[in-house]
């Protein structure tokens, strides 16, 4: 290691240290791997393209880092003074539009299938895919462990108008931002004692995570060579507009509606009225200034347990659910392994077996009024995490509601009549939200006998 070549060096954070376990642990599943695609039409400055984003690069420490876990108890984190930006370029030109695509899918994959190495600096890597003189396809690759969907968000904000200004020639105006290293220095001021009283009293009582066996596949054997899938819905652009406006009217935030229903549903499938999920959160402290322009790893994902009476009226349910997020985010800076080992759930047994993810990739909007001699379309989000069944939202113009789960515990069927099931309720919130928690809708009366069945074989507690 040669020091001179280094900028700085600190620890992670917990919810880090846990991404670089896994990954490492499960290196052949590339978990917590995100790659975004894109369309990129016009006259590309391939040059400009190599430069801008290199430029991004010198500008945000996390960017270089590399991670150092051998041999030492606390993994630490090294920045690099400069990294070169990794850009692959192909060009499939001289092929046609089937073999392209054909072809495409295959990368996908195989990209996919290419580990990081965690001990490199920059875990991230761009693709360009020239189709024809106007078009191509573009893949950013990038390991969550160093990048959010907000600070993700904000480097391609970024490095979209130093592209601009250098098509040109203009001057490149940023405003100045905080390296993730404050955010480690505030991680460690804070009084982690707090936080256990809150989280011991909000799971006491909680001996196990709500099991999800009524909606899993009686044969579980499997020899599918991709593990993880996903399945997505997409709202029209009335539907969202409709849900946005009811959402304001009665002061509810989209997290609050699509993690309540999430609750109901978890307890419709498993006959229960006490439910304990896992909910991702932005992690970004508000007491820390300049937080909203901070790039790294801010999200965390923290337990909610959550009691259902049945009896309550679905909107006021949700207003005072909407209260019981808001504390915990209060101590949203907990590490998991802490509030795992405060609670009454054994080591050995998962918090959750589910999460309920709001995205936070906030770029279609701005790609769409940005002026430049390009044209970028945001057309894909591939990501997977450790968890075997996610709940993720993308509050798009058209809000987009995906599943992503293990294909070797859950079938194509059940996931789709999920979807279905969050869509109904949806509906019925913005047309009926009076009506008793009780009397909410299921799907089909299939669904509904079914569930007759199991209220009888099945106590709720």
């Amino acid at each position: 290691m040669n020091t001179k070549t280094i900028e700085d060096i600190y620890e992670l954070t917990p919810v880090q240290k846990g991404m670089l376990f896994h990954c490492l642990f499960d290196s052949k599943l590339s978990l917590y791997f995100f790659q975004h695609i894109f369309i990129v039409r016009g006259n590309l400055n391939i040059e400009f393209f190599e430069k801008a984003w290199q430029l991004v690069m010198d500008r945000h420490p996390i960017l270089r880092t590399w991670f150092y876990w051998e041999e030492i108890e606390n993994p630490l984190q090294i920045v690099y003074n400069q990294v070169e930006v990794p850009l692959n370029l192909h060009d499939w030109s001289n092929i046609n539009t089937v073999e392209q695509e054909a072809q495409f899918q295959s990368f996908l994959l195989s990209d996919r299938q290419k580990s990081f190495d965690f001990s490199q600096p920059c875990l991230m890597r761009h693709t360009l895919i020239r189709l024809t003189d106007d078009c191509y396809r573009y893949i950013w690759s990038v390991n969550h462990i160093i990048l959010d969907g907000w600070g993700g968000s904000l480097v391609f904000q970024e490095f979209v108008e130093v592209y601009g200004a250098l098509c040109k020639d203009k001057e490149i105006c940023l405003a100045p931002t905080r390296p993730f290293r404050d955010y480690i220095d505030w991680l460690q001021q804070q009084d982690i004692s707090k936080a256990e009283l809150f989280w011991r009293q909000a799971l006491q009582g909680v001996k196990a995570p709500t099991p999800l066996t009524y909606i899993e596949k009686i044969n579980q054997s499997s020899t599918e060579e991709v593990r993880y899938s996903e399945e997505i819905i997409q709202l029209s652009l009335t539907s969202t507009q409709a849900l946005q406006s009811f959402a304001a009217q009665h002061r509810l935030t989209l997290a609050t509606i699509i993690n309540g229903i999430w609750v109901i549903l978890l307890s419709r499938y498993t006959c229960r009225n006490n439910i304990l999920y896992g909910y991702n959160v932005a992690g970004r402290p508000v007491e820390l200034n300049g937080v909203e322009s901070m790039v790294g790893m801010f999200v965390n994902t923290l337990p909610i347990q959550v009691n259902i009476d049945a009896e309550l009226l679905f909107l006021s349910w949700l207003q005072c659910f909407q209260l019981q997020l808001a504390e915990v985010r209060c101590y949203e800076y907990t590490p998991l392994t802490e509030i795992h080992r405060w609670s009454e759930v054994p080591q050995k047994l998962t918090l959750f077996e589910s999460i309920v993810v709001i995205e936070n990739f906030p770029v279609s909007e701005f790609i769409r009024d940005w002026k430049g001699n390009i044209e970028f379309q945001h057309t894909g989000l591939y990501y997977r995490n450790n968890y075997p069944l996610n709940l993720v939202v993308y509050p798009n113009k058209e809000l987009l509601i995906a599943i992503s789960y293990d294909s070797i515990r859950f079938d194509t069927d059940t996931i789709t009549g999920i979807l279905e099931d969050i869509e109904i309720l949806l509906q019925e919130l913005m047309t009926n939200s009076n009506i008793q928690i009780k009397y909410l809708p299921f799907l089909t009366l299939e669904q509904q006998q079914v569930t007759s069945i199991l209220e009888k074989e099945t106590l709720f507690y």
